[in-house]
């Protein structure tokens, strides 16, 4: 089923989402949901408190903008390892490598985007889908991804990084957005 996505400006965003068990409810169908909202978004990967649960999961495929990247992108980017995971219970171990920047978006607050830096690797222990445990470095784009969908299940955004003149020049569009005067291809859940 595919689940409207959390509005900027709800509070559930500004969570630090609670570790589960694999007696969750309905876990499985919650991450089958979870990937029919994000491809349905055409994103890359979705947080639990974007779908209005404050619980640490995030899906993450870059397997599409991996494969989409022209000689220019692998030339400009660091090295993929392209990847389509469940994450539960993530824990960071540590960020390394040069920050790079690559302009970012979010589901959850469409039509912004920012030219964000962060560190070219990312080591994550984290549980699958069945639980069973893993302790993994990422790179490149793939790293940026789980690094902006960790960030969620930690209550942050993407914006948390820009500077205060670019949040004073985009704070229209993100009144917008929280007051539901955006449009979407996906259904959004507003906060007001």
């Amino acid at each position: 089923m595919i689940l409207p996505v959390v509005a900027y400006g709800s509070p559930i965003l500004r969570k630090v989402c609670d570790v589960i068990n694999a007696d969750y409810p309905d876990l499985s169908k919650l991450i089958s949901d979870m990937w029919e909202t994000v491809y349905n978004s055409n994103g890359v990967g979705l947080a639990a408190p974007q779908i209005n649960k404050p619980i640490r999961l995030f899906v993450v495929d870059t397997v599409q903008i991996v494969d989409d990247f022209n000689d220019d992108d692998r030339r400009k980017y660091p090295a993929e390892d392209p990847l389509k995971q469940v994450f539960i219970n993530a824990k960071k171990i540590e960020e390394t490598g040069e920050p790079w920047a690559y302009n970012e978006g979010c589901l959850s607050i469409p039509k912004v985007r920012e030219d964000i830096h962060r560190a070219s690797h990312i080591r994550l222990k984290y549980m699958d889908e069945n639980f069973v445990e893993h302790e993994q470095v990422f790179h490149g784009i793939t790293a940026r991804v789980i690094q902006h969908e960790y960030d969620h299940i930690e209550g942050k955004l993407f914006i948390d990084y820009i500077s205060q003149l670019k949040k004073r020049l985009i704070k229209k569009k993100l009144d917008d957005i929280s007051n539901g005067k955006v449009k979407t291809d996906y259904r959004m859940l507003f906060p007001r």
